[in-house]
């Protein structure tokens, strides 16, 4: 987070700099990366580019501070995300089967970066077989770090729901974690 810095480099961001945009998609491309990933699978970096568009775009009209930065951005990732599901139930796709020749290892992997990957995506994947809507506020609770309120407006709940549902999908991924197998979107099985 910017905290201190974050009114400076969204006037900067605003006015046209490039660095102060880029470090403001630094600080928050992570979470929002993840929290895509959880809803659209493979597409994520799709999705984020579209959203970043949109923020290039409208930054100049945003008023407000750090974290209603950050709840504009999600809302705006969560409108971008119902788009695409809208979009590829109208048009489905059917893969060739040719992917497997596209999976080679970047020559620059180490173990650590490698392993990292690995318990990230077995934690999306694993919130990923909740329900939707559990899903989606797990990640934008605990993931991006957003208060109850700031998720509730971003979904279109109240905040009681928010915390309800954040709770029993918790609940449901605690009793899941023991031995379970998990199937995350675009990808096979990952054994926890």
């Amino acid at each position: 987070m910017l905290v201190g810095d974050f009114p400076e480099v969204l006037r900067r961001a605003a006015a046209g700099d490039a660095s102060a945009f880029a470090r403001l998609r630094r600080d928050t491309h992570p979470p929002l990366l993840r929290y895509l990933w959880v809803s659209t699978g493979d597409a994520a970096e799709d999705v984020a580019a579209e959203v970043w568009l949109e923020v290039a775009r409208r930054i100049g009209s945003f008023r407000g501070g750090e974290h209603e930065f950050r709840g504009w951005l999600f809302t705006m990732a969560r409108r971008k995300m119902i788009d695409r599901h809208r979009y590829e139930a109208r048009r489905p796709v059917s893969p060739t089967g040719d992917g497997e020749l596209l999976d080679y290892p970047a020559a620059d992997d180490t173990v650590t970066a490698a392993l990292e990957y690995i318990s990230t995506e077995t934690a999306l994947a694993l919130i990923a077989t909740l329900p939707r809507d559990q899903a989606e506020i797990i990640v934008l609770r605990v993931v991006v770090g957003l208060d109850a309120s700031a998720v509730a407006q971003i979904v279109g709940k109240s905040p009681g729901a928010v915390r309800v549902a954040a709770h029993r999908g918790l609940r449901t991924l605690r009793e899941r974690v023991a031995g379970a197998t998990v199937t995350s979107p675009g990808r096979g099985g990952v054994t926890l």
